[in-house]
């Protein structure tokens, strides 16, 4: 249903409750019958009202639909309504009101399905890789996930911010300066000499080679660095080789179409002083204590389901990570994000109850449950039958820029938001290839260019699909298929809500089956010209709808295949 077709059954359900119990305050809840033959809208709210009431539920929704279909503004809306099962109430559409998305769709092109519903800024953060090396599978489903998420968010009228946080602090940091320096000074990795924690793909290799050429090499928003060739200077080294992998990761990025608005050093909140800062306020509030040679949290007095308290600086010196991210939310907070989602893997589970009671203990108004979490399990890639984990370059991964070289960019975006963030995932490397009706990309973009064939042998102007007689289409296949669109924009609104791009992927799978069942059943290239040119408008109307909501999650839709 479209928005104002639900207000106006919400309204009318609102005044049937209200004509019957005066003192109910119902929630209406509209959604899809699971069964397509019980109709097309149903409500529990006999159900929902009648143990309060004292009522036979089945009896109250009678009350209520005979209420509805008195009411003359029901007409035009509702052809008919019946009772199911314990009280359920299903409601079949006229054809009028099926037929009415068709020209939203047609005066608001790609804008269909968008709202304005809030204005307010959104950070999303994620990929947020640590710069020693090649971007892998993993980061790929964050970056399918963040960039599906931050376009969900914009249809509905946030103003979003793209966010990439470069861990460039800590051990890891120090393992990518020594495997360098090994490399350079002609260590194998599989010498006994070599650091045993140290990085042994390829790229290595690769760098040490462009350090001693003195190369340069610059980030998206950093300044170029100028290799040194000294080997004995780990600190050029690290300065060189971080330079290096962002660099890389830049490419990486730009091979799956992702632009940030905004890269976040780690580095930067020890220098500007923010993780000396956050530590000194929740010492200062009380939430700190001191405990064997250490500094701990009092994260379990701090409301946030941690099961103990949480060493902050360690023994032997140092913070442990979390402290730098509590920082660093602080800073999103600071700047203006009121509203914040990261993507990150499962493994970063641990960290958001530290994180969130680290914000609660600062007294800044932060609320309890921000920023907002998609963690994402990892990507197993199958190819042939077996598991590759294997990259020469990368060492022991599978890289992003080799996954888009194998399949292509649409299929690695839609495969990888396919499923629920939180779901084991297979990447079938075969299946990504393959043109058939198994392969959901390939599916659902054969759907839109069939219509532009459907369009190219109609041969009507824009204008006059738009004008064309709607009422025409009233086949059971065009009646399912315009329900099918009119749900567009309220799962749009959800998949944001939910956080949840798969629902996106769904829908267009959904759409897809329902426009080839349609294009099999009803003969469009007819005698008549009026029935021709309504359903030329359908396939217009099916092609424009598949096109927004591939775009959501950032892929293309095709006019011919």
């Amino acid at each position: 249903m479209l928005a104002q077709q639900q207000q106006q059954l919400s309204a009318l359900l609102t005044a049937a409750v209200q004509s019957i119990l005066p003192d109910a305050t119902p929630t209406i809840t509209l959604e899809r019958p699971k069964v397509a033959a019980h109709g097309d809208v149903a409500t529990n709210v006999a159900m929902q009202l009648a143990k309060p009431a004292k009522r036979n539920p089945r009896e109250l929704a009678q009350g209520i639909v005979d209420y509805i279909l008195a009411d003359s503004a029901a007409q035009a809306l509702i052809e008919s309504a019946e009772i199911a099962g314990p009280g359920f109430i299903n409601f079949r559409l006229t054809h009028a009101a099926h037929q009415a998305v068709l020209a939203p769709i047609f005066t608001e092109g790609a804008q269909f399905g968008d709202t304005s519903a809030s204005t307010e800024p959104l950070m999303v953060e994620f990929v947020s890789a640590n710069p020693t090396g090649p971007l892998h599978v993993g980061h790929a489903r964050q970056a399918a996930l963040g960039d599906a998420i931050c376009r969900l968010f914009s249809s509905q009228g946030y103003a979003v911010s793209r966010e990439f946080y470069y861990n460039d602090a800590g051990n890891q940091i120090d393992n990518l300066a020594i495997s360098v320096q090994a490399r350079a000074k002609g260590l194998d990795p599989e010498s006994p000499d070599f650091p045993a924690d140290g990085y042994k793909g390829d790229y290595i290799l690769e760098i040490a080679k462009d350090f001693l050429a003195k190369k340069t090499v610059a980030a998206a928003d950093g300044d170029p660095v100028t290799a040194t060739a000294n080997i004995d200077s780990l600190d050029d080294i690290r300065r060189f080789a971080v330079a290096y992998l962002r660099n890389e990761q830049d490419l990486d990025l730009k091979a799956f179409n992702l632009v940030f608005d905004n890269y976040y050093l780690e580095s930067s909140l020890y220098t500007d002083g923010r993780v000396d800062d956050v530590v000194a306020a929740l010492t200062a509030a009380g939430h700190t204590y001191e405990s064997e040679g250490a500094l701990w949290l009092r994260t379990t007095e701090l409301n946030t389901g941690d099961d103990k308290d949480r060493v902050m600086r360690k023994r032997e010196g140092g913070y442990t990570y979390f402290v730098p991210d509590v920082a660093y939310h602080v800073s999103k907070w600071q700047r203006g994000f009121k509203h914040a989602i990261n993507i990150q893997g499962t493994d970063h589970h641990g960290t958001i109850a530290r994180v969130r009671a680290g914000l609660q203990g600062l007294n800044l108004g932060i609320p309890a449950d921000y920023p907002a979490y998609v963690l994402h399990s990892m990507v197993k890639v199958m190819r042939g039958g077996e598991e590759v984990k294997i990259s020469k370059r990368a060492g022991s991964y599978v890289t992003l820029r080799e996954l888009v070289d194998w399949v292509g960019l649409d299929a690695v975006r839609f495969f990888l938001v396919s499923r629920r963030a939180d779901s084991e995932f297979v990447f079938d490397i075969d299946l990504a290839l393959s043109k058939s009706e198994e392969n959901p990309v390939y599916y659902i973009q054969y759907a839109h260019a069939r219509t532009h064939s459907v369009l190219r042998q109609v041969g009507a102007t824009h204008e006059q699909l738009s004008q064309a007689d709607f009422n025409l289409l009233n086949a059971p296949s065009e009646l399912k298929l315009l329900q099918r669109l009119a749900e567009y924009p309220a799962m749009l609104s959800q998949a944001a809500k939910d956080l949840a791009p798969h629902q996106v992927a769904f829908w267009l799978r959904d759409c897809a089956a329902d426009f080839h069942t349609w294009y099999n059943s009803e003969r469009v290239m007819g005698d008549d010209t009026q029935l021709k040119h309504a359903r030329a408008a359908l396939a217009a109307a099916t092609a424009q709808v598949i096109a927004n909501g591939l775009a959501k999650l950032g892929v293309s839709a095709p006019d011919k295949m």
